[in-house]
């Protein structure tokens, strides 16, 4: 009887130094943690959790494991040892799902305010990660940060009196904005959604939703997310603008005159709205109305290159279609010849100095571009016409010399 009791007590004393030594492997791998040997540290704390040891299971469900392991990942993190940063792939990640276990595990909540103030320092890392990765052009480990940040503010513990209810739009645009450059575009909407329901960002917020869906080819959703966004904010005319190119691109000339006239309206002093309203008019061919809108942007901006240039082209254009008059004409009426080529002149001549304006301030542009130097092109082959046409060749020949130059 006494010996068995022996044999009992020796077992037990075994047992208990053996969680010991388990538990004593966790603290081991705290303290190498704490004096920077993090490649200790996340060897130790690994073998802990490791399945294939068969003393892990001492360790394995004990929730300050999970707690310590969180520590070392985020202390991998932090590290500016290069050597270090290789430990782990996503460190922040794994620190997460170790403060996650943690929890999961620690029933009684004994450790849960010392965890709250280690994920509140998470949320931290995960930002810089997330604003680190995005500068990077990483945008899908931005989403990623952006997406657990929004995990871990949502744990119940993170929750009290302060803080229920309050949504960090900033976040949650961000991680739209995120998705939206990584090409996840579901996602971007789901989150832009989000952030339009709180109202952050206002106008822009919508645009972005409608841009998302013309990128997934979805006109209608496109129209409905600027539509909204419209009735939200109707003095917005980045939204007008929007929709108008929308119902230009899908040729809704209609739709597209009614928002133009609304953004007039709404803001009579720009320009490019009726630049915008003399194209309509000059696509529906209703070239009258297309002459008085392109100067009244002109009036408002005199330096206004594209308008001149519309407006040039379209005395041109009425010339060419006098000179197709004149030329049927018959052969035995020279003078009725005359009198409607006479009629072509005029409108020649009244396409010069638009035409001359539209390539002199395309070429003085404050910031020159492709469209710039197009205008300036167009407008010069267009002059050199018009000079031939009304027989001003020393015109014709200093307009060469510009267009080689530019060709140089």
């Amino acid at each position: 009887m006494m010996m068995k009791k022996t044999i009992f007590l020796f077992v037990l004393i075994i047992s208990v130094t053996t969680v010991f030594a388990q538990k004593g492997k966790v603290s081991s791998a705290q303290s190498y943690k704490d004096a920077g040997k993090l490649d200790q540290a996340v060897e130790t704390i690994e073998s802990t959790i490791d399945p294939s040891n068969d003393k892990s299971d001492k360790t394995l469900d004990w929730p300050r494991t999970w707690e310590v392991r969180g520590e070392i990942y985020q202390a991998v993190y932090q590290s500016k040892d290069a050597n270090y940063k290789k430990l782990s792939e996503n460190p922040l990640a794994e620190a997460l799902k170790s403060y996650q276990k943690a929890l999961e595990l620690d029933d009684k909540g004994r450790n849960a305010n010392a965890i709250k103030i280690k994920l509140t320092l998470l949320i931290s890392d995960f930002t810089d990660q997330a604003v680190q990765a995005f500068n990077d052009n990483n945008y899908d480990l931005a989403l990623q940060s952006f997406k657990q940040i929004l995990e871990v503010q949502d744990m119940p513990l993170m929750q009290d009196d302060t803080n229920a209810g309050v949504v960090d739009t900033v976040i949650i645009f961000n991680a739209g904005l995120a998705a939206y450059n990584a090409e996840k575009y579901d996602e971007a909407i789901k989150y832009y959604e989000e952030a339009a329901k709180h109202d952050y960002n206002g106008a822009r917020t919508f645009e972005l939703i409608s841009s998302s869906y013309i990128l997934q080819q979805d006109t209608v959703s496109a129209v409905d997310a600027l539509q909204r966004g419209f009735e939200k904010y109707p003095d917005n005319s980045s939204i007008m603008v929007a929709l108008i190119n929308i119902y230009l691109n899908s040729n809704k000339v209609d739709e597209a005159m009614k928002y133009l006239q609304l953004a007039i309206e709404n803001d009579p002093k720009n320009a490019s709205f009726h630049f915008a309203r003399g194209s309509l008019f000059d696509k529906t061919g209703e070239t009258e109305k297309a002459v008085e809108a392109y100067k009244d942007a002109i009036e408002i901006k005199e330096d206004f290159a594209d308008a001149y240039y519309n407006l040039g082209a379209i005395y041109y254009n009425n010339g060419v279609q006098q000179i197709e008059v004149a030329n049927a004409v018959p052969t035995n009426q020279p003078d009725k010849y005359e009198e409607e080529k006479n009629k072509a002149d005029i409108d020649f001549k009244k396409a010069v100095e638009p035409m001359e304006k539209a390539a002199m301030y395309a070429a003085a542009a404050e910031e020159p571009n492709e469209n710039t130097k197009q205008t300036q092109l167009s407008a010069l082959e267009t002059l050199k016409t018009l000079y031939y046409r009304l027989k001003e060749m020393d015109k014709v020949d200093e307009v060469n010399a510009k267009l080689e130059e530019l060709k140089q």
